[in-house]
């Protein structure tokens, strides 16, 4: 039995890398993996279910400076993989490898990158960069989510030793019954209150909506440091009413079942995971077009529609558009999505995983 352990920042956070991160990991213990997770800090809970069989370690009980116990890190690393007798590390986020390139120095275990975020954002933390090129030099796989970050890590880093294989997140939602219709007047949004999931942008759009549709809800669900912004942002653009805020949860399936459309208004991404979730349900999507994601899933036109990045008229536009849809055209959308997701179910993409291990 492979002994594996995915290393991450902190999994007892609810974003969708730490979401994608127990699904591979849930399905890799019934393919007879043993399968264990090292947080950096915290995460001695997860936020997302996670298969009993799986062990949850942490370097360290709370959140501590990296940079100050950089050392310390990399010998705690080295010294876990040893004790636990670890065959491979899989480290989620490419800036991780600038402590288990040092940790896995000289013993041979399998050293795996899962790039999540796309390669021409490092925000603002060159460390991330570091990461990147000590993983394409010492690490045996990249693992990047779609094939347009693929090929921005082969175009921007000259000495890559690494093999690079692209695979995308899945969905954790496979033949979901499900039918959804305009008559919820409800457009869905989810993710972290942040800076790049670009909610701001959204409300913007939001307003513009409003002042042509008056018996539609924006639920923007999701947790994070930007929530008093967003919320005063609303209340400015007096739009306060329509817009309900709803925290980090668990059980977002009732959101996805209850809506009737699905909005990204990020301003980048690794993959998005959260369409192709909301495709499974069968919701059609309004995104913006930005590095790297949403082309790979949605196909403008037949199962929602891209918008160039940052253009809030546009997005606002877009999703009028959708709202007017007559039955027939939102079923046929409606009906694409959930064939689109198929491409994402876990047993498909569970397959490639296994070829790497």
């Amino acid at each position: 039995m492979k002994n594996i352990c995915f290393l991450i920042g902190d999994m007892g956070l609810s974003g969708g890398t730490e979401r994608v991160t127990s699904v591979i990991a849930n399905e890799l213990v019934k393919k007879n993996y043993q399968v264990s997770i090292l947080s950096l800090n915290n995460g001695m809970q997860s936020f997302f279910k996670l298969d009993a069989n799986i062990t949850l370690h942490s370097l360290y009980s709370r959140k501590v400076s990296m940079k100050k116990n950089f050392i310390s890190c990399c010998y705690k690393i080295r010294k876990f993989v040893k004790n636990y007798k670890i065959d491979t590390l899989i480290v989620v986020d490419s800036i991780c490898c600038i402590f288990t390139v040092p940790a896995l120095w000289g013993l041979n275990i399998r050293h795996i990158c899962w790039e999540h975020f796309n390669f021409n954002v490092n925000l603002g933390v060159k460390f991330r960069d570091i990461g990147r090129k000590w993983a394409a030099r010492y690490c045996d796989y990249i693992i990047t989510l779609t094939t347009r970050d693929k090929e921005l890590w082969e175009n921007g880093i000259i000495k890559i030793n690494a093999r690079l294989v692209s695979i995308a997140n899945p969905t954790p939602y496979e033949n979901v019954v499900n039918f959804p219709s305009l008559e919820q007047k409800k457009i869905l949004a989810m993710g972290r209150l942040t800076y790049q999931k670009g909610f701001d942008l959204l409300i913007q759009a939001w307003a513009e909506v409003c002042k042509q549709s008056k018996d539609w809800t924006l639920i923007i669900v999701g947790s994070g440091e930007d929530e008093n912004e967003l919320k005063k942002l609303s209340e400015y653009l007096d739009v306060n009413k329509r817009i309900k805020f709803v925290p980090a949860t668990k059980n977002v399936e009732q959101y996805f079942k209850t809506s009737s459309i699905f909005c990204l208004s990020s301003r980048f991404e690794g993959f998005g995971l959260v369409l192709v979730e909301a495709q499974s349900f069968g919701l059609p999507i309004v995104s913006f077009n930005c590095d790297a994601g949403p082309s790979d899933i949605v196909d403008n036109g037949e199962n929602g529609y891209l918008v160039e990045a940052n253009n809030v008229k546009l997005l606002g536009d877009r999703l009028l558009g959708l709202m007017s849809l007559d039955h027939k055209e939102y079923t046929s959308m409606s009906n694409s999505a959930k064939k689109k997701s198929e491409k994402f179910f876990i047993s498909n993409i569970i397959k490639k995983w296994i070829e790497v291990l």
